[in-house]
């Protein structure tokens, strides 16, 4: 007979799921979840079991993959199976075999979770597998969220059986006489989990005993010092990371004066990305000349006098765009422009708003961010001013200014810089006839 007491109590005790609802049941064929589902049987909860073929062990994966079909079909429980090209998957994301099938089968659980109607992803994962998660993230380098390891419940994964140890395991499987296969990859050593499992742990329980026991209790305690920790974080990033016109940005004094500053900025900026080699680069940087950038896989970070500009990497990249004369809105990256013609010649001071005499221009116009060289007349004014130089004069952050659209004549002439200043060629005078109004809208 299987102790359903303490597995059941373990449930309500880490609320992981709710009577009624649907779990879907991540089955190997190995001896946990082969437990698990057993356990998940005897409870009388509802659940359908998935299995995973990575095609990685030739006629065992066959095997395996007929064993969890047979188990399912003896249950009469739902059954969902995939094949994956895990090698190639590997190669193409130049990852590890490992962490290819980890991506695939996350990806594939939750899948079948949102089209079935899941309320949960079940995972066999016991003590051990906890303890062996915080080694190898210890030998691999980890901040604190990588020494509570594994948890019993995160988003939709819930771990049913992380109450049990491998000794426990071994013996639930023996006492009941409960069927299962055995991988022989996991008696390799090729893999570095396998190495932990196989040699670290054995050594550590020489000196230790108890060693699942101390574990848990360190990773409970780390798991509530993350929590303090994220909390700090969250109340330095809420003070550091501020919006204007659209632009994040955060103050070089403050950065500066966090402590300690790593842990605290790389918690702020982690939604965005940023390693902690680029953290460490950008703090011993910030007495740096403007303009130097840090990148992530997502944003960069720009110094510029006072503040740092956090701006993701494709936004507001303007492309080439021609207008003609039947538009009435373009559309750009983070915003639009609004077109409209009137022969009504008032006009009002607004840099949003470029007032066009409507007979100086040749269509197609076009829409594209600044070049080198590029130049107008400033409105008000008789000579020539280099936009790169406008720029510097109004101080436009170096990351902006290919966010900013420039509206060009059909004969190459600049006519507006958006937001910012029209040009005095094409000004509205008492000679206009009719007017062409165009508004930046900031979306």
């Amino acid at each position: 007979m299987l102790p359903l007491h303490s597995f059941t109590e373990f449930i309500r005790q880490q609320e992981l799921f709710e009577a009624g609802e649907r779990i879907l049941l991540a089955v190997s064929g190995g001896k946990d979840s082969v437990l698990m589902t057993r356990f998940f049987r005897a409870a009388g909860f509802q659940f359908g079991i998935a299995h995973c073929n990575f095609g990685l062990r030739g006629t065992e994966s066959v095997r395996d993959e007929e064993f969890v079909r047979a188990l399912a079909s003896e249950l009469e429980v739902p059954f969902y199976v995939t094949h994956f090209k895990t090698k190639s998957f590997a190669s193409s994301k130049r990852i590890s075999t490992q962490m290819a099938a980890r991506e695939l089968r996350y990806a594939w659980f939750d899948q079948i979770r949102q089209e079935e109607n899941y309320a949960k992803i079940a995972l066999a994962q016991h003590q051990d597998d906890a303890i062996e998660t915080v080694l190898l993230n210890l030998v691999r380098g980890t901040g604190i969220a990588g020494l509570h390891g594994i948890q019993a419940k995160r988003d939709f994964l819930i771990r049913p059986l992380l109450y049990l140890n491998r000794e426990m395991v071994d013996s639930l499987i023996r006492s009941n006489e409960i069927a299962f296969v055995e991988d022989s990859s996991n008696s390799s050593t090729v893999y570095a989990r396998n190495k932990i499992r196989l040699e670290v742990i054995p050594r550590l329980k020489e000196i230790n005993p108890g060693l699942e026991y101390t574990f848990m209790q360190n990773i409970e305690r780390f798991a509530e010092t993350e929590i303090l920790v994220q909390q700090a974080i969250s109340s330095a990033a809420a003070g550091l990371i501020r919006e204007e016109n659209g632009v994040l940005k955060l103050s070089i004094a403050a950065v500066g004066s966090l402590h300690p500053a790593r842990l605290l900025l790389g918690g702020a900026l982690k939604t965005y990305n940023f390693s902690e080699t680029v953290v460490s680069d950008l703090l011993n940087s910030l007495s740096g000349q403007s303009g130097k950038s840090f990148y992530s896989d997502t944003h960069r970070i720009t110094i510029d006098r006072d503040d740092l500009l956090l701006l993701p990497l494709d936004q507001n990249v303007i492309q080439p765009v021609s207008v003609h004369p039947d538009d009435s809105l373009i559309s750009l990256p983070g915003q639009k422009i609004g077109i409209r013609q009137s022969e009504d010649i008032r006009f009002e001071r607004n840099q949003q708003i470029a007032y066009i005499d409507a007979a100086k221009l040749i269509y197609p116009l076009v829409i594209r961010q600044w070049e080198e060289g590029d130049r107008f007349m400033p409105l008000g004014m008789r000579q020539f001013k280099k936009i790169s130089d406008f720029f510097i004069d109004q101080k436009v952050p170096l990351p902006l200014k290919s966010q900013i659209p420039v509206l060009l004549n059909g004969n190459g002439e600049v006519i507006w810089i958006a937001g910012m200043r029209q040009d005095n060629r094409y000004k509205v005078t008492s000679s206009t006839k009719k007017v062409v109004i165009f508004e930046q809208k900031i979306k």
